[in-house]
């Protein structure tokens, strides 16, 4: 996903410019942190009080010029409004929070609002067109029937949670005017590898298969993630 998001900002923006960057639901700080070494002045924000912690311990071991690139707020991605005004950033990240998010319209609506003209809107969510891929090629039959009539599904922590179909998402990124640019599947082959498992030794192979499906019809369509860009118009 990082190729991905890489490639449309590098598409978007001039070479070498510093992009002011607001990562949504931001985790322990991975994707933010990267951004900020490469150069861009990134905000992240997070509700959980245990991955803000872990994030500002991460970060906390960059060097200074790191450091003043990025700064980490706790709040919720629902209040983006409150904390910053409309325009204020260039590319905004919302990766894996929308499958916690009962209503995601408003949600949207506010991320679609902090982006300036032109702006990247970069989403990463449970694809609910595919739900039937996990429990069925893992021999779970019963699991597999259940899936393909719903939108709901019990993540690897146990939680119940939601999925979002590309159709719907298409029609809401239009109707928030960050419509749809470009979208990729993401783990098409590897999402029923067990947790922890190793890193296989063929490993750049592996990702040069993902990163093929995750662009390539009809393979996409049934990745278990989807990488949806938006641009502001």
């Amino acid at each position: 996903m990082a190729r991905q998001l890489d490639e449309q900002m590098a598409a978007r923006f001039p070479v070498g410019r510093r992009l002011r960057v607001l990562d949504v639901g931001m985790g322990q700080g991975t994707q933010a942190l990267r951004l900020a070494r490469t150069g861009h002045q990134v905000t992240g924000l997070e509700q959980d009080a245990t991955m803000v912690a872990a994030a500002r311990r991460a970060l906390a071991g960059e060097p200074e010029g790191i450091r003043e690139r990025m700064r980490i707020i706790e709040g919720d991605g629902r209040d983006t409004g409150v904390h910053f005004l409309p325009g204020s950033f260039d590319v905004v990240l919302c990766h894996g929070v929308l499958m916690y998010v009962e209503e995601p319209d408003p949600l949207l609506a506010g991320l679609a609002r902090m982006l300036a003209h032109g702006g990247l809107l970069s989403l990463l969510v449970r694809n609910a067109d595919a739900l039937a891929m996990r429990p069925g090629l893992s021999g779970d039959w019963s699991g597999a029937l259940g899936a393909f009539d719903t939108v709901s599904y019990t993540n690897r922590l146990g939680l119940d949670v939601r999925a979002d179909r590309l159709s719907a998402l298409t029609a809401t990124l239009a109707g928030i005017g960050a419509p749809l640019h470009a979208w990729y599947g993401v783990r098409v082959f590897t999402d029923t590898a067990a947790d922890g498992a190793e890193i296989p030794a063929d490993m750049e192979s592996l990702l040069a298969a993902e990163e093929r499906a995750g662009r390539t019809d009809p393979y996409r369509g049934v990745a278990a993630l989807l990488h949806l860009c938006g641009v502001r118009g």
